[in-house]
């Protein structure tokens, strides 16, 4: 097969059960393409959710219209407990475990967390099939596939990643890139939310939710040779509709544990997404500036990148379809000092994997693109 013409990259960044927007856009970029039109991302870069979407599209790399409704189907069939189970007293038996390891009597082959995600394990070894990646590399419908976690051990994101002969590995401050074969760990890894799910275990290392200490979501794409970059979020911060609707509001009474879940959870899965892509506007708009002799120094910098955000507040969404959860995690939320609807919806809209609320959030990610069909098609074609 001939070598792959483009290094266009997709970025899908965590965010539980938000990532289902990410899904409908694809949707829609799936009908806009011609049926089995390969896959138009040959390099794949995901965190926590955005990995496991990554994945499945990465195992159907010679069919994108065929990946895309394979990833549809899975989400809009989803339920909260295909992903993760909770204990009777999930807060007590946290804080039992806690105080356990204050005197060293804590059974340490056994994760701290308030949930257990062994469901996900089992639906994830049932929808995917890890050996199609290396057959997408082969047949050169994919350069590479990367999956970002954190390592406990050394504080390091770490980019698992599988893909053509270039790049070996790289190392940086705080984070590095590791060839490796890709599993179903990796990706239990990468979406294990600290203290929520249990670390996992890889080579000798336990590792956590790849937003965590990812100082930077598109590094990875960089050092695998991505030329553009095309980035789904999962706030809908970026949207002038919200600057101009957004109000100060006199807070009544000190902030909830579920508030400040809500908002450590933006700082993770957000923020530093929306850093990234306000440096990266600010240096192309410098360097398109520059005198012609200049740019070349620049010349490895993707000058071409398109973000699709959500077009309304995922918080709001999922202050509609609280009611959806099973009773024993809106007990949970309820325990944490969510007394009322608005203070738990933001740490909600992580962990809300039920269908109603992830067919909607698909919906919107469907419509938002399809607004956009024009700035799509003209990124996938100029090549």
């Amino acid at each position: 097969m001939d070598e792959i013409t483009n290094q266009n990259a997709l970025i899908l960044s965590g965010g539980g059960a938000r990532a289902a927007y990410q899904v409908g856009v694809l949707s829609a970029m799936g009908k806009m393409l011609p049926k089995k039109t390969p896959l138009p991302f040959p390099i794949l870069c995901g965190t926590s959710a955005g990995a496991l979407n990554s994945t499945m599209l990465a195992c159907y790399a010679d069919n994108f219209s065929k990946a895309v409704s394979t990833l549809a189907f899975v989400w809009r069939h989803l339920s909260p407990e295909q992903i993760y189970t909770l204990g009777r007293w999930p807060l007590a038996t946290s804080v039992t475990k806690t105080l356990l390891s204050l005197f060293h009597l804590h059974n340490h082959s056994a994760s701290m967390a308030i949930m257990d995600n062994q469901p996900l394990r089992e639906l994830l070894s049932k929808h995917l099939d890890f050996s199609r990646i290396q057959h997408a590399i082969d047949k050169k419908l994919v350069s590479a596939l990367a999956v970002t976690a954190m390592s406990y051990s050394t504080g390091e994101s770490t980019t698992f990643f599988q893909g053509n002969n270039r790049p070996q590995h790289w190392q940086g401050h705080r984070r590095k890139g590791v060839r490796e074969e890709l599993g179903v760990e990796h990706l239990l890894a990468s979406s294990a939310i600290p203290v929520i799910f249990p670390a996992h275990k890889i080579a000798g290392h336990y590792y956590g939710d790849g937003a965590i200490r990812q100082k930077s979501a598109i590094y990875p794409a960089l050092k695998l040779g991505a030329n553009k970059l095309f980035i789904i979020g999962v706030s809908g911060n970026r949207s002038p509709r919200k600057w101009a609707l957004q109000k100060n509001k006199m807070a009544n009474s000190t902030p909830s544990m579920a508030q400040i879940l809500g908002q450590l959870l933006n700082s993770a899965f957000i923020d530093n997404l929306e850093d990234d892509i306000n440096q990266l506007e600010l240096m192309n708009a410098l360097i398109r500036d520059l005198p012609d002799n200049k740019k070349q120094k620049y010349s490895d910098l993707p000058t071409e990148t398109l973000i699709i955000s959500p077009s309304e507040e995922l918080n709001e969404i999922a202050h509609h379809y609280l009611h959806t959860l099973p009773k024993n995690i809106r007990v949970l939320l309820k325990s944490v000092g969510g007394s009322t609807a608005e203070k738990v919806s933001s740490a909600a809209s992580y962990l809300l994997f039920t269908p109603q609320y992830c067919r909607a959030l698909m919906e919107l990610g469907y419509q938002d693109a399809m607004w956009e069909k024009d700035k799509i098609l003209a990124f996938l074609m100029n090549d």
